[in-house]
């Protein structure tokens, strides 16, 4: 193995100046460097990782702290820290994956031992037990999602999202806290705005499992808050239902929001894991994909793509975020000041799984209401005609189950995200 010592007799200097090359600790000529640095290329040179940690009281290791929960849709989890290794390794650090359920003693043990330079924390909660840990350290950290303390007003344009523009919207943080994410919110307002100008009026939410709402995991809260108020702003009745990501637990799910609420066109999904369960469910039902249910879905492109019906989807851009918090982290190592909040704009494409509202398409050479009954009449789906019906529909018939308000008392995720408010990832 060659050591430091084996570089200096091949440079012709001591050991003494390799160290301060190394560890840039004193100013050096330029000719001696590029001559050190001549040698270490020769012999194949590399520091002891130990030894340069205790020379600098640097490790070049950013710690990921990635508690494995149930829930949790891995591969989305595993694209995040494969970006965040890529994109640390490009900067010269390795990344040290904590995967434990350990909470604010996982902060803790990474400052007290210093075995990594900087932290990178997701699966945010809303009261996330870590905060404290993480405000009082010395080491920085950056977040991927957001508390409930650091949500502000978003001011991310639709337009941004629309056009699929890299668009960033930055709120500051009085308390010092770096946060970067995907705008849930606004996430969830574009796929109700895309579904009410294509005539719907009744929609359902197929959400993340129960165990993600009852422990205020931020994300899935944000995407709540940006459904709800934008089916209140365009007068769209809206139900939510978490759903574990099985078939059973999708198919009693979907059975019982299309017996609640019969006027229901369109389906909002934010679980990966249901996608295909929805859509085979949704086949066996005699339900077409879009001409009589519209599905959108908040989830990577690849889930979009290569599901069996292709679906319009608002990306999760999982490889821009861990990159963007390598990058925030990088340079709060390199002395900036945190710099708040980061959100990215919501990029909706559209794919085979939207269009017009089955009561409202109209058939070839008719009107819009003889459109309606000829759909009516091919349907094999037993709540297809009261769907189809205007006078089932929400602003007909304003019942306590087809309501055209967002709330919906019998979900028991309502409780948890109005006990907690609006937070982050």
């Amino acid at each position: 193995m060659v050591t430091l010592a084996d570089v200096a007799r091949h440079a012709g200097v001591s050991a003494s100046t390799v160290s301060y090359v190394l560890s840039g600790k004193r100013s050096i000529s330029a000719p001696t460097r590029e001559r050190i640095q001549h040698s270490i290329d020769a012999l194949g040179y590399r520091p002891h990782a130990g030894a340069r940690a205790l020379a600098s009281s640097r490790t070049d290791i950013l710690a990921l702290m990635m508690p494995l929960r149930t829930g949790l849709y891995m591969p989305v989890m595993m694209e995040i820290a494969m970006a965040v290794t890529t994109a640390a390794r490009s900067h010269g650090y390795d990344v040290l994956l904590l995967t434990g359920e350990e909470g604010p003693e996982a902060v803790r043990r990474v400052e007290g031992s210093a075995i990594a330079d900087g932290m990178i924390v997701m699966d945010v909660e809303l009261d996330d037990p870590r905060l404290p840990c993480l405000r009082e350290a010395e080491r920085p950290a950056v977040l991927i999602g957001l508390p409930a303390e650091t949500v502000g007003s978003s001011e991310t344009a639709d337009a941004a999202g629309e056009a699929g523009e890299a668009e960033l919207t930055d709120m500051a943080d009085p308390d010092g806290l770096d946060c970067v994410d995907l705008d849930f919110e606004a996430a969830g307002a574009r796929c109700v705005e895309h579904l009410a100008g294509l005539g719907h009026t009744g929609i359902a939410v197929i959400g993340e499992p129960p165990a993600v709402y009852e422990r205020g995991t931020g994300f899935a809260a944000r995407t709540l808050t940006g459904l709800r108020a934008a089916a209140d702003a365009h007068g769209v009745g809206l139900l939510h239902r978490p759903v574990d990501g099985t078939y059973a637990a999708v198919a009693a799910a979907v059975t019982r929001v299309f017996e609640e609420r019969p006027g229901t066109t369109a389906l909002v999904v934010q679980n990966e894991a249901a996608v295909e369960p929805l859509l085979a469910l949704l086949r066996h039902q005699g339900r077409a994909v879009p001409e009589d249910v519209s599905v959108v879905a908040i989830c990577p492109d690849q889930v979009a793509v290569h599901a069996s019906v292709p679906l319009t989807a608002v990306s999760v851009p999982a490889q821009e975020m861990g990159r963007l918090a390598v990058e925030r982290l990088v340079a709060r190592l390199g002395g900036e000041a945190a710099r708040g909040t980061e959100l990215i704009a919501p990029r909706l494409t559209e794919r085979a799984s939207t269009g017009p509202a089955a009561s409202t398409r109209p058939a070839a050479g008719a009107g819009p209401a003889a459109g309606a009954q000829l759909v009516a009449a091919g349907t094999t789906a037993p709540s297809r005609s009261a769907a189809l019906d205007p006078s089932a529909s929400p602003a007909a018939q304003p019942t306590p189950t087809d309501s055209t308000g967002p709330t919906d008392s019998t979900d028991p995720a309502d409780s948890i995200e109005g006990r907690r408010g609006h937070g982050g990832r």
